[in-house]
Formats: C-alpha cells, sequence, structure tokens
C-alpha cells in the first residue's frame, strides 16, 4: 500500500489586524501594513541598515537593507516594503547578500579612509557593516568626492565627507527638534546636506544628530579627539537639570567625565537626550570650583580641614535658638540630602525648612506634585492647553512629548501665556497677556466651562468666545491635558492660576501637570524638605541669624534675588556648595565643598513620582565630600540622634518618604497698579542651576542669548529704544542696563528678561514694575 507525502500544515489564522510571514524559514505573525525590517527586528533576525531608525519616517535611501522577497522580481529594502498574508522573505540568499554587498561598494566609493582619526571609530555602524559586507580590496581608482564641512555651532562638529546621505539628521532635526535646520541640497552625486544659510543649530535637541548618525560625519564636538570608547567606562546616570530624570550614560576615563550619551527609557526620554542633559558636565571643573573648606578669618578666606570647618559651621548653627535658623536648599538636591537636612533641622528644633526658593507665592502650600497624565501618556493627549509654559525651554523632552501629539495625534494646543514663545508645533488658540491678565485669563475659561472660585472673574482678559472655544475643547476631548510652566508657577499670584487650573481640571475632566520648579521637587516633599515653621518667602522677609544654604548660589536661584540677599546678609552663613563664586564669598563664614550629582551616589524622583538611583561616577574633586557625608558628619558633630550610621544605604533603611499635597489658600487680590511695564522673567534654558551656567560650550550655544531686555515694538519706539541699545531699568529695589531687542512675541505694556545672567540678577521677577529709561 503506496503512501502520499505529508503536506506541511498550514499556517493558523493570523488575528485581526495581523499577517502571517515568514523570514528565513521563520513562521512570524506581524501587523498589517508594518515593514519587514520591523518583523525581523521583532524576532530578532538581523538585517544591515544605514538610513532606517525605528523613531523616524522611512527614507529608504540607503539600500543597504535589500533583501529577497519571494515572487518579487528584484531585491525590495525591507525597511520600506509592507508584509503580506503568505509572505516568504530571505535575508542570507545569493540574491540578499549580493545586493547587500553591492550597496556597500557603492557607499565606500567617496567615503574617505580616515578611520585612525575618525571620532566615530569603534562605534562606527559603516565600519562594522563593512566587517561583514564590504569587499577586502576596492575597484574604484577615481579620486574620492570631497565635500566643506558644515560650521554647526559649538556643540556638534562636522565632517561631511564621511556623509553617506542616510538622512537621519535631516528627520531628527525636522521630526523630533522641529526646527528643520538639515536638508539635502543639490542632487545626484553634488548632493550634500547641510544647513543651505550656513548657521549653527539652534535646537535644543541638536545633540541628538551626533547618536543617530551611522558615520563620523556628525560628532560631538566638546569630545573630539579626546579619547577612543575603548578607553571609556560607562556609568548610568541621570539628567539633573528639569524634573524629567532622563536616563544617561556617563562616559569616564580616569575619574574625568568626557561625555554623555543617552540611556534608552522609553517612559522619561525614549532614545533622547536634550543638549545641557548631554553637555552640562563640562560645567564640573570650572575654574571656581571649591575643592576643599573654607572659612573666614576677618575679610580673608583660608583653607581648614574637614574637622576644622564643621566645627566651626556647629558652632555658628548652635550658637542660635533654633528658632533663629533657616535652612534653605536647591529643589535638585537628592533625596537622600533632602530628608538628612530636614532631620538636622529636626534635631536641633530648626521649623524653618524648605526647597521652593524659586516660587514667590506660597500662601497656599504649594508642592510639587506627580504627573496626573504621566510623561508618556502626553503624546497620546488630543487637546493640551498651555498655562505660563514654555515646554521647549523647561524641560526640552517635555517638548518633544507635547509636539508629538501635536504631529502623530493632531492634538489641538492651546497656549495662554506671558510671552509668544518660540513653540514647535502649531496652536489652536493663542492668548498672550501681560502677567497681571494671565490671572484673569484662565479664570475666564473656568468661567466659560462652568467652574467657580471664590473672587469671582476680575476684568476680561479673554474674549467670552474664545473662552468658550477653549473650554468646550478640554470637555469635549478623550485626553485633555492642561500644563502649567515656570511662568505660572513663579507668578506673583501662583496660588490663584494652580487653583484656577484645579477647578478647570475639575470641571472638564482634564488632567493637570504642573511641571516642577527643580529637578527633584517632587522629591524633596516627599522626604520633609518642607517648613513647620516659616517657608522660604517668611524666613527672607523675617531674616534669621544663621543660614544653611545648601546647593545654592543666592545671586540666581531665587524668586526675588534683591530680597534674598538682602536678608542673607543679615545672618551668619554656613554654604555646602560646589562652587565658590564671589557672592558666597562676600557672603558666607563657612564653605563645605560638595559632590554634585555626576560625582555621588544618589536617588531623584521625576516629574512622574518614579524615584531613580545614580550611582558616583567622576571623581570628587581635591578634598569635597558627597553631601550627604558632609550632612552626616556635621549632624553627628552636634549631637543630633540619628547620625550614627556610616553608610549611605543604613541612611535609605531610617528613610520614611511620604505623601505631600498643595494646599488651598489663595493669596488677597488687590487691582493691579503698574508704573512703568510688567516684568516678564523666564529662566534662561542654560542658566538653570550652577553647572549650567558654568558649562562652556552652552553658554557659546545660540540659544543661551545673554541679558537682554525684550521690549514689543509699539513700547520700544514709545521709550526711544531701538534693537541693540541700552536700557537702564529699575525695580524699586535693583538696578540693570541691559541691551535691547524688540520682538512682537512680548504683549504691549510688559518686558522679558531671563534670569540666570549676572546682568538680569538685580531685578526681582514676574510682576514688578519697571522703570526703562536710554542708558
Amino acid at each position: 500500500m503506496s503512501t502520499q507525502p505529508s503536506q506541511p500544515a498550514a499556517p493558523a489564522p493570523a488575528p485581526e489586524g495581523f499577517v502571517n510571514i515568514e523570514i528565513d524559514g521563520v513562521a512570524l505573525v506581524a501587523p498589517k501594513g508594518s515593514m519587514i525590517i520591523q518583523a525581523a527586528d521583532k524576532a530578532g533576525i538581523p538585517i544591515p541598515r544605514f538610513c532606517y531608525h525605528d523613531k523616524l519616517s522611512i527614507a529608504a535611501s540607503c539600500r543597504m537593507c535589500l533583501v529577497d522577497v519571494e515572487k518579487s522580481p528584484k531585491p525590495a529594502p525591507a525597511c520600506a516594503t509592507p508584509v503580506m498574508d503568505g509572505m516568504k522573505v530571505y535575508t542570507q540568499s545569493k540574491r540578499a547578500l549580493d545586493s547587500q554587498r553591492n550597496t556597500m561598494e557603492f557607499l565606500l566609493i567617496n567615503h574617505p579612509l580616515d578611520c585612525p582619526v575618525c571620532d566615530q571609530g569603534g562605534e562606527c555602524e559603516l565600519q562594522d557593516l563593512a566587517m561583514g559586507y564590504g569587499r577586502s580590496v576596492g575597484r574604484f581608482i577615481e579620486r574620492k568626492r570631497t565635500v566643506p564641512d558644515e560650521d554647526l555651532g559649538p556643540l556638534v562638529a562636522s565632517d561631511m565627507t564621511r556623509c553617506i546621505h542616510c538622512t537621519r539628521c535631516v528627520r531628527v532635526t525636522s521630526e523630533i527638534a522641529g526646527s528643520y535646520e538639515l536638508g539635502v541640497m543639490s542632487r545626484g552625486d553634488r548632493s550634500v546636506i547641510g544647513t543651505y544659510v550656513g548657521r549653527a543649530l539652534e535646537t535644543e535637541l541638536s545633540g541628538n544628530v551626533i547618536d543617530v548618525c551611522p558615520v563620523g560625519a556628525l560628532t560631538n564636538k566638546p569630545f573630539r579627539f579626546r579619547a577612543r570608547p575603548w578607553e571609556l567606562t560607562a556609568r548610568e546616570s541621570l539628567g539633573y537639570h528639569d524634573a524629567l530624570g532622563s536616563n544617561l550614560w556617563l562616559h569616564l576615563r580616569r575619574g574625568e567625565v568626557l561625555r554623555a550619551v543617552p540611556r534608552e527609557n522609553e517612559a522619561i526620554n525614549e532614545n533622547w537626550l536634550s543638549d545641557r542633559d548631554r553637555y552640562s558636565h563640562a560645567g564640573l571643573g570650572a575654574p571656581d570650583r571649591l575643592t576643599v573648606p573654607m572659612v573666614r578669618e576677618g575679610d580673608a578666606w583660608r583653607e581648614a580641614g574637614w574637622d576644622e570647618a564643621l566645627a566651626r559651621a556647629a558652632e555658628i548653627i548652635t550658637a542660635q535658638p533654633g528658632d533663629e535658623v533657616g535652612v534653605l536648599m536647591h529643589p535638585a538636591t537628592s533625596n537622600e540630602e533632602g530628608s538628612l537636612l530636614a532631620a538636622l533641622a529636626a534635631g536641633i528644633g530648626c521649623g524653618n525648612l524648605d526647597h521652593r526658593i524659586a516660587l514667590a507665592d506660597l500662601s497656599d502650600a504649594p508642592v510639587a506634585e506627580p504627573f496626573q497624565m504621566p510623561l508618556a501618556g502626553i503624546e497620546k493627549a488630543d487637546v493640551i492647553v498651555l498655562v505660563g509654559c514654555n515646554p521647549r525651554h523647561e524641560a526640552p523632552l517635555l517638548g518633544h512629548r507635547v509636539r508629538k501629539a501635536w504631529r502623530n495625534g493632531g492634538a489641538k494646543v492651546v497656549a495662554i501665556n506671558p510671552v509668544d514663545f518660540d513653540l514647535n508645533f502649531d496652536l489652536a488658540h493663542r492668548h498672550i497677556v501681560r502677567p497681571s491678565a494671565l490671572v484673569d485669563a484662565l479664570l475666564g475659561i473656568c468661567k466659560a466651562a462652568g467652574a467657580s472660585l471664590p473672587g469671582g472673574i476680575g476684568s476680561e482678559a479673554i474674549a467670552a468666545g474664545e473662552a468658550q472655544a477653549i473650554a468646550d475643547l478640554l470637555r469635549g476631548a478623550q485626553r485633555a491635558l492642561i500644563l502649567l510652566g515656570e511662568s505660572a508657577a513663579t507668578h506673583p499670584q501662583a496660588s490663584w492660576l494652580r487653583a484656577a487650573a484645579g477647578a478647570l481640571s475639575a470641571a472638564t475632566g482634564a488632567r493637570l501637570d504642573a511641571v516642577p520648579v527643580g529637578a527633584n521637587a517632587v522629591g524633596l516633599a516627599r522626604a520633609g524638605a518642607l517648613p513647620t515653621a516659616r517657608n522660604a518667602a517668611q524666613m527672607l522677609a523675617q531674616p534669621r541669624k544663621a543660614w544653611v544654604l545648601y546647593g545654592i548660589e543666592p545671586e540666581h536661584d531665587f524668586a526675588d534675588t534683591p530680597t534674598a540677599l538682602r536678608a542673607l546678609s543679615q545672618g551668619r552663613v554656613v554654604a555646602f556648595t560646589a562652587f565658590a563664586d564671589e557672592t558666597m564669598r562676600n557672603m558666607a563664614q563657612v564653605m563645605l565643598p560638595i559632590g554634585l550629582a555626576p560625582e555621588i551616589e544618589a536617588s531623584f524622583t521625576n516629574a512622574d513620582g518614579l524615584v531613580q538611583t545614580t550611582v558616583a561616577a567622576a571623581k570628587l574633586p581635591g578634598e569635597a565630600q558627597a553631601g550627604w557625608r558632609a550632612l552626616r558628619a556635621l549632624g553627628e558633630r552636634m549631637g543630633v540622634a540619628g547620625f550614627d550610621f556610616i553608610e549611605l544605604a543604613q541612611w535609605r533603611e531610617r528613610m520614611t518618604p511620604g505623601t505631600a499635597a498643595s494646599g488651598s489658600a489663595l493669596a488677597p487680590r488687590a487691582a493691579v497698579s503698574v508704573q512703568g511695564l510688567e516684568c516678564v522673567a523666564t529662566r534662561a534654558i542654560y542658566g538653570t542651576d550652577a553647572v549650567l551656567r558654568r558649562a562652556a560650550p552652552l553658554q557659546a550655544h545660540p540659544l543661551a542669548r545673554g541679558a537682554r531686555l525684550m521690549l514689543n515694538p509699539e513700547d520700544a519706539a514709545a521709550l526711544g529704544l531701538e534693537t541693540d541699545a541700552m536700557a537702564r531699568i529699575d525695580d524699586g529695589r535693583g538696578k540693570a542696563a541691559l541691551p535691547v531687542e524688540i520682538s512682537v512675541r512680548v504683549p504691549r505694556g510688559a518686558a522679558w528678561i531671563e534670569k540666570g545672567y549676572a546682568a538680569t540678577a538685580p531685578i526681582a521677577g514676574t510682576g514688578a514694575s519697571l522703570t526703562v529709561t536710554r542708558a
């Protein structure tokens, strides 16, 4: 009896929305509309590529991913060929391999043979793939093409002769950064990638073109020629210049940070990194870095040992009753340091403890709270209302999420701001009002949405029809978000803005995210770094006799600089600081050198409420110590209970993080009477903390525009001022002289300055009345 050969079993029907395919004999199920390369990547089947990147649109320009598709007359690019039911793909057939090798040969025709001096050597995708697909001998003897280099600014170096025209960098600047600064010019063998007008890259995400470049055409300029990848040691770390807590790798050689690169985390920074997180390490070794403890003798400073400096610090603090001591810390202080400061304050009977030094209105006892809509969910929002928010500068990768929501999901974005910030997405509604009208503008939308607040509505700062349209947008959205930014948090009537945003959220069902002012503001609130007596504003209004400053630069970090400097000068100051600038030298009696985030083991809590830890990576300079060690030694010397631990892990076991929520009290609202122009003060993108202010590559970036006074054209004309003229500014407590810049982005009756520069430090902050005259 003869038997028939058995037929292979038919594949099971694919689920709805999926298709059955086969790659190199492996049966797979892939989503309809997805590309072959995506299915192969998911299955772990390697396909070489240069232009394809899973976060960018498909270009299909390099042809390195050609594969053999059954019944196809010619090889197909895996990155641009959609899967179809029953498709059979071969990545290792003769036709596929020959196609890939031929592509590699053409790519290498004009590529320079400068691997020994190329900064990409050792981590170059072209180098790696040439080992597998390149020929040992070149068959072309013609001269190689050369391309002039582009000057892309202080952060990105270019060697455009190496460029293989994959266009990844073009797509990063257009799709991710939204700045459209790079493009392909000319055609054929004359094609080049550049800026066309010869300008430096101005986006806050420019360093990402380095990561995506598969060759050495775009490299890290500050890192250029400093080390080879195999000389470097990688350490996990975090971004500490905003509340996102971007994940990154620090690359070190002999304890010195030479560069930072992104560490993938889809929930936070994906695989991107902001320029300030990437390049801030340049500020770690600033000339005024404090490397030894210093004590004041009369008007002179001298170096001291840790024992002597701690004894002097303890003497200053314990010489006063606990209520006469004020403890202030920077909102980027780690969880461990913040909890130790809270324990130290409690141990000496001091209730004057605060980290909210950049906030002007603390009447509602505000604390930074985790986002109601997680960071990763923002890109799925369908309506986003920005209130006093410039996400591109406050948290660049938050701005990227908002842009994704607009670009990919068609989200409607509304801006209610004191300045028409340069956003990289279109706005459905735009309302630019003076600071004094910002509260009324938001209250008008509350009224249209049916939400009410004590005190009612002031002057109509927004037309009823516009307010109703915004309220309807929020009410009709499935995933609406209200995003409160820095200009709202630092507003002199911030309690009203917080209350109005909360009422609008409750009335419309929108989520409310308030961007924390400070990298670890959420964590410090949970760690108990909050007052039980006087808050920061009250301490500065009623100066204490002794001060403990932690990680603070008084000239730049307070909401009201003139008031802060006057109050601190009336007491004796113990400063835990990484830098000893002139202001600190004139003010303090003891300066104790502490480590910065890349140099210490610490934990930080990001805007989503996620606690992330970082390890000590860079070497501490000189005799500097991790802040927790200095605080432990000081607490032990002062006899505070609980400071007898030795290792940080022991203190972490004692930490009991709690929850903190803002109060509901409102600051009194009086009729605003402004003499002159209303001040709008925002923090410069590269001036938010001491390290950024000392990072030379970032200070040379086009976004570090320097101290200046921005005026509306009508106000400038009325004052007889033109662009680049020098103006004198007086807010009644401080004076400054600044160059003028004229822009329609500033509303009539307002004047915009950026804090973080020495020239703007004497001016108080948002809401101040400025008298402006020609210098």
